[in-house]
Formats: structure tokens, sequence, C-alpha cells
């Protein structure tokens, strides 16, 4: 997305300063710096050189060009405005990739502590904990049960390290099989919008780039119905995309989209008066674009707010768990006269 993104600005601006397509191509092709892009870049121009439409030459690289893209081109070709479409698209993806950035950097954090404290556990539990174990064995007596547990664990560890990596492994080739059947993703989706602490921010996420992508192609000119084909599938939730089905049904048969968004729990109610406020003034893209900003400023709020939860969260948890086992560990010491008498 980021290295769409900047294509999307620079090619907006080569245009928009009346420098031909092809040459565009060109001058980008040299100053970009991701070599599978470049060669993506070359063929594309190779292709409108050849006579094919900038549209057509872009959907042969789905990969590289989503289908926002694509079909934004298409609609900026029919109108002959397309440097002021890639403009708008350029927004978006902006927008979008600032989002991004601002929820994966305040991630980095938890997901980096999670993992480093994985990895203390398992070198406490192989290296460490059974150079206690040989220590408390000289003892002769019963230890703790909190102590005897580890030691158990630390054993079994050693003993079958391989065991719990290949466990993980299946446990994840199956979660990935199962989320990739309709019925997994759909119980994907459902989980993390209603999941303790992050659902909030997920299902923000979600409301924001559906009011987004729809007001961005409305206001391209984009037809309702292929408006609501791309949403769909650039939402990446099933509660998107089941809306947007029955919204384009809806419309289809004459409806209006807010009595859809009334209707579905998804949607809080402030987004569907706004919607309704739109239509009754015949400005739907721009009441979207409203409720986009309004979402975007509650993401980061939003994100500011899990940043400072998570830490004192993260804290409690290593305390927990580490101190956890040097306490276990300690407690034989502790007790060196009870246990070293027998009693």
């Amino acid at each position: 997305m980021g290295e769409l993104a900047l294509f999307t600005q620079q090619i907006a601006s080569l245009l928009m300063a009346g420098l031909p397509l092809v040459q565009c191509l060109e001058a980008l092709q040299e100053q970009t710096e991701d070599p599978v892009f470049r060669i993506v870049i070359r063929d594309v121009r190779a292709e409108i050189s050849q006579g094919n439409s900038f549209s057509t030459a872009v959907k042969r690289f789905p990969h590289s060009f989503n289908t926002l893209f694509t079909s934004m081109v298409e609609a900026g070709e029919a109108s002959g405005g397309l440097a002021e479409i890639l403009m708008k698209v350029a927004g978006y993806f902006e927008s979008t990739v600032k989002l991004n950035k601002k929820v994966k950097s305040a991630m980095t954090y938890p997901i980096a502590v999670i993992c480093l404290s994985f990895a203390l556990v398992n070198v406490l539990l192989i290296f460490v904990i059974p150079v206690f174990a040989a220590m408390f064995k000289d003892f002769g007596a019963k230890l703790p049960a909190p102590t005897q547990f580890l030691i158990d664990l630390s054993d079994f560890m050693i003993a079958y390290w391989w065991a719990v990596g290949l466990a993980g492994y299946a446990g994840y080739w199956g979660l990935n099989k199962f989320v990739a059947t309709p019925n997994g993703r759909r119980t994907k989706d459902n989980f993390l919008v209603k999941a303790p602490i992050f659902g909030n921010l997920v299902h923000k996420i979600a409301l924001s780039r559906f009011c987004r992508t729809y007001a961005t192609l409305i206001r391209s000119g984009v037809p309702i119905l292929r408006t609501l084909e791309i949403v769909s599938s650039a939402s990446g939730k099933c509660q998107i995309e089941d809306a947007c089905t029955q919204i384009a049904k809806h419309v289809s048969q004459g409806g209006q989209v807010s009595e859809v968004l009334a209707a579905n729990e998804f949607f809080p109610p402030m987004m569907k008066h706004m919607v309704k406020a739109g239509e009754s003034t015949g400005n739907v893209d721009g009441m979207m674009n409203k409720i986009a900003d309004f979402y975007d400023v509650e993401c980061e709020a939003t994100v500011g707010a899990l940043t400072s939860l998570i830490e004192p969260l993260l804290i409690v948890f290593l305390g927990v768990i580490v101190g956890g086992i040097v306490m276990a560990m300690f407690l034989p010491i502790f007790q060196l006269g009870a246990v070293a008498g027998g009693v």
C-alpha cells in the first residue's frame, strides 16, 4: 500500500503539471526504489506505448494495483479527468497508510514484549531451572508444589521441545486453514470486532475505510453498484461485505443507503443519521468523508489510549510470569531449614 500510495501521488502531480502519461511513467520508473515495482511500471509503460489504455495496462498487475486504483483509473479515463481523480485516490491512500502506520506502531511494542517474554521463559525452563533442579535433588525432601511443577515442566520442555514446536506449527497451520474458509473468516472477523481492548479500534477502522472508500469512488463518478462492489472487496471484513450486498440489492430496487444502515447493528446510530442527512441534501459523498474524518480522529485517540493502557498491563504481565518463576525456584531456599531437615 505504501508504494502504491507514493506512486499515485507522484503520477497525479506529474499529470497535473501537464506531462504525458508515458513520460510520467518513465520518470517514475527511474526513481522507484522497489525493483519489483520498477519492472511493473516498465511493463505498464510498454503496454500504453503499444496503444492500450492505462486501465487495461494496470489490470494486468492485480498484485501491484488494487481494485480501487484500477476502477478509479477507468473512471478518470471515461470522464477525461484522470489527473484530478488520481489526486483524490492519492489522498485516500495517504489517509489509509497514515492510519495503518499508527496502528502498527502502537502494536509493535506489545508484540515485541510478548515475544521477548516467551523467549525468556523458554531460556529459564531449558537452561536455568535444571541447575536449580539438580541442587534441590540433593535435599532429599518434598519440594513445594510450584517448584515441582516448574521442574516437571522444564523436564518436559527439554525432552519434548520438538513436539512442542510441531504442535505450535500444526496449530498455526490449522488456524490459517480454518480462517481461509468462509465460516472461519466470518468467525475471525466477528471475534476481532468484539475482542476486548482491541475490538473497538478494529470496528472504527472498518467504518472509516468503508466511508472513505465509498466517498472517494462516488465523488469520482463511479456508479453506485460498482462502488459497492469495490468497497466490499476493499473492506476485508465480512460485516461490510454483507452490508454492501444488502445495500446494492436495496438501491437497485429504488431504496436508499441509510435505510440499510439503519437496520444493520454493525453501523452506529450517528453514522446512520449523518448518511440520511447527506441523502436529503444530495451530498452523501461529502457526509461520508466527514464520517471517515471523525473515525480517523477516533482511531488516533483510541490508539493513544491503548498505548497508555498496554504499557502497565505488560509490566504486570511480565512481573507475574517472570516473578512467579523466580519466586517458585527460590521458595525451597527460603524454606531451606525445613526442607533440609525433612520437616
